[in-house]
C-alpha cells in the first residue's frame, strides 16, 4: 500500500500522546482509540484507519525516528512506498478487523450451538374443506434420519464406549494462537478431531459408521384440529431428523393447505355461497334447498327479496379454531332471468306488465 501526503499528519496528536511517549504508551493509546472507533462497534472507519496509520509509524522505532526527523516541516511530499527505509505499509484492514474482534470481545469464546441437533423438517398436507369440520388424523411417510437401531444413537459399536476427545478434552473447542504486530492473539474454533462434539467412539458402529443415526422411512401421525385454515402450521416436536450421536431431534413443521371448494367460499370461519331463485320466488317468497358442508337444509326466502340480498344461517360455517362455536353461512340470492319463454309464459308476463309488474 502506498500513501502520499501533501501535508504530514501529527501522529502524536492523533493518538493523543506526547512526543516523548514510550512504546508502551503508544501501544496503550492505540488500543484505547481503536476500541472506541472500531467500525464493528459503530465507530468511524476513516478515523479507525487514521489511528492505525499513526500506530504503524510510531510503534516502529525506525519509522518513528524518520517521522520525527522529517515529519515536522509540514511541507514535504512523502511517498513511503518508494522512500528508502520509509514505512512501506502492507497491512490488510480485514485482518486488523478480525484481530480486534478477538481483542475486544467480538471473537471470544461463546456458548456453542448444539452441533448434534437434528435438522427440522417442513412438509405440506392438503385437506378438503369438509375435513375442517372435525378433528382428524393424517399419516405421512418420511424418509429421514432416525436413531440407529444397532447402537441406539451412541455411534459406538456394541460393547464399546464413547471416549473423551483427546484434542479438546471434551469441550468441543480448541485454541488457535495467531501472531500479529500487537502480539499473540488466542481464538477459539471447533475441534477438528471430534467436530465439536467433545467425544469420539472407541469403535464406530458398523451400521451408522459412528453417526448414531441412519436413513429410514418412518410413518408419522399428524393430529389436525377442527377449524384449521390454509397456511396454518402444526409443530410436531422431535419428529424431525434424529440428532447425531444421541443429540436432540429436530422438529416437524406441517403446513396445512385447504383445497379450494367448487361451491363454498371461505373467509375465516364463515362460508359464502350464491343461490339462484326465480322471479316469482323473489316476489312471493318461498322455501328453497340450500347446500351446506353437511347436507342440504331449507332456507326461507322472504317475499319481496331483491337480487343480491344476503341471508345469514347461523352456526353453519366452520368450527372456530378456539373450539367454541362455529361461523355462519351467508347466502346471496341471485334472481335468475330466463333466456327462453314458452308462449304461455310470455302471455302471463305481458298481463303482469299491464298490471305494472
Amino acid at each position: 500500500m502506498i500513501w502520499n501526503f501533501n501535508k504530514v499528519k501529527d501522529y502524536y496528536k492523533i493518538l493523543g500522546i506526547n512526543k516523548d511517549a514510550s512504546q508502551e504508551d503508544v501501544k496503550r493509546a492505540f488500543h484505547k482509540l481503536a476500541h472506541k472507533h472500531h467500525p464493528h462497534k459503530g465507530g468511524d472507519e476513516n478515523k479507525f484507519k487514521e489511528i492505525n496509520e499513526a500506530y504503524q509509524v510510531l510503534s516502529n522505532k525506525e519509522k518513528r525516528a524518520q517521522y520525527d526527523t522529517f515529519g515536522n516541516s509540514g511541507d514535504m511530499n512523502w511517498n513511503w512506498g518508494n522512500s528508502p527505509g520509509g514505512p512501506n505499509v502492507d497491512f490488510d484492514l480485514g485482518d486488523l478487523s478480525e484481530m480486534f474482534e478477538d481483542m475486544f470481545g467480538f471473537g471470544r469464546k461463546t456458548q456453542k450451538t448444539n452441533l448434534k441437533k437434528g435438522r427440522d423438517i417442513k412438509v405440506d398436507i392438503e385437506i378438503s374443506l369438509e375435513e375442517t369440520l372435525k378433528n382428524i388424523t393424517k399419516e405421512i411417510n418420511l424418509y429421514k434420519q432416525v436413531v440407529c437401531p444397532r447402537c441406539q444413537g451412541t455411534g459406538a459399536e456394541q460393547g464399546t464406549s464413547l471416549n473423551e476427545c483427546f484434542s479438546c478434552r471434551g469441550t468441543g473447542e480448541v485454541q488457535q494462537i495467531k501472531r500479529t504486530f500487537l502480539g499473540s492473539i488466542t481464538r477459539w474454533t471447533i475441534c477438528p478431531e471430534c467436530k465439536g462434539e467433545g467425544q469420539k467412539p472407541e469403535k464406530p458402529c458398523n451400521v451408522c459408521k459412528g453417526e448414531g443415526r441412519v436413513k429410514e422411512k418412518e410413518d408419522i401421525k399428524i393430529f389436525i384440529p377442527a377449524g384449521i385454515d390454509s397456511n396454518q402450521v402444526i409443530k410436531v416436536a422431535e419428529k424431525g431428523e434424529a440428532g447425531k450421536r444421541g443429540g436432540e431431534s429436530g422438529d416437524l413443521y406441517v403446513r396445512i393447505l385447504v383445497k379450494k371448494h367448487p361451491v363454498f367460499h371461505r373467509q375465516g370461519d364463515d362460508l359464502f355461497i350464491s343461490q339462484l331463485i326465480s322471479f316469482s320466488q323473489a316476489v312471493l317468497g318461498d322455501k328453497v334447498d340450500i347446500p351446506t358442508l353437511e347436507g342440504k337444509i331449507l332456507l326461507k326466502v322472504p317475499s319481496g327479496s331483491e337480487s343480491g340480498k344476503v341471508l345469514r344461517i347461523s352456526n353453519n360455517g366452520i368450527p372456530r379454531f378456539s373450539g367454541f362455536g362455529r361461523g355462519n353461512l351467508y347466502v346471496e340470492l341471485i334472481i335468475k332471468t330466463p333466456k327462453y319463454l314458452t308462449k304461455e309464459q310470455k302471455v302471463l308476463l305481458k298481463k303482469l306488465q299491464e298490471e305494472g309488474l
